[in-house]
C-alpha cells in the first residue's frame, strides 16, 4: 500500500514538473531587440491593414516595394502590439505610416498620449495635427529649449527608445538606432519621466504674455 502511494506521489510530482516545464517553454520571452537605420524599403500595408481589421484577409498591395522584414517593419510591429496604452514622447513626428499606426491604435481603443516639441509640430508634414484631429491627446512644451526626447512606451511594459525621430528622412536615410526592451527596471524611469513632462505641459499651467 505504501509503495503504491509512493508511486502515485512520484508520478504526480513528475507530471507537475513536466507541466511546469511546458508552461515555462510556452511563456513569451521578454522582447530584447536592437534596430538600426536606415531601413531597407518595404511595404507595410499588410501590417497596417491587420491593425485596422484584425483577422481580415489581407488585400494585395499594388506598390512595388518588397514585403520582407526590416527594421522599420519590426518597429511598426512593436508599436501595433499595443492593447491598452501608448505613451509617445518625440521631438519630430512626420512619418505617415507611423502616424497612421497611432491613429489606428486610438480607434481600436488604446489610450494614446503624445508629448512633442512646440517648434517642430507646426512644420509642414508633421503628423501632430492629424493626431489631434483624430481625438488623440497631445501636449507640447512652452520652453526655449527643445523637447528632444525620442521614446515610446507600449502597454506600460515595452520601451522603444533611441536616436530615431519618427520621420521618413530618419527612417530611410539616417544612421540611427532603436532599442526595444521589456524590462520594468528600464521602463519605469521612462514612465516616470513621461508623467512628469505630461503634467508640466498641462495647458492649465501655460503662461501667456
Amino acid at each position: 500500500m505504501r509503495a503504491a502511494r509512493a508511486g502515485l506521489a512520484l508520478a504526480a510530482a513528475l507530471a507537475l514538473a513536466l507541466a511546469l516545464g511546458a508552461w515555462r517553454r510556452r511563456r513569451r520571452r521578454p522582447v530584447r531587440e536592437v534596430l538600426f537605420f536606415p531601413s531597407l524599403p518595404s511595404c507595410t500595408e499588410a501590417l497596417l491593414a491587420e491593425a485596422a481589421e484584425p483577422g481580415a484577409a489581407a488585400l494585395p498591395c499594388p506598390c512595388p516595394l518588397p514585403r520582407g522584414d526590416c527594421s522599420f517593419s519590426r518597429l511598426l510591429r512593436c508599436l501595433l502590439s499595443a492593447r491598452r496604452s501608448l505613451e509617445i514622447c518625440l521631438f519630430a513626428f512626420s512619418s505617415p505610416q507611423l502616424g497612421r499606426a497611432v491613429r489606428l491604435l486610438h480607434r481600436r481603443g488604446v489610450r494614446v498620449r503624445v508629448v512633442t516639441d512646440a517648434q517642430y509640430m507646426g512644420l509642414r508634414g508633421s503628423q501632430i495635427g492629424l493626431l489631434r484631429h483624430a481625438g488623440i491627446q497631445v501636449r507640447h512644451d512652452q520652453e526655449s529649449g527643445f523637447m528632444h526626447h525620442k521614446f515610446a512606451i507600449v502597454d506600460r511594459r515595452m520601451l522603444i527608445t533611441g536616436s530615431l525621430n519618427w520621420t521618413t528622412q530618419a527612417i530611410q536615410n539616417n544612421r540611427e538606432n532603436v532599442l526595444v526592451v521589456e524590462d520594468a527596471e528600464y521602463v519605469k524611469p521612462f514612465l516616470d519621466e513621461f508623467e512628469k513632462i505630461w503634467e508640466e505641459y498641462n495647458p492649465s499651467n501655460y503662461r501667456f504674455f
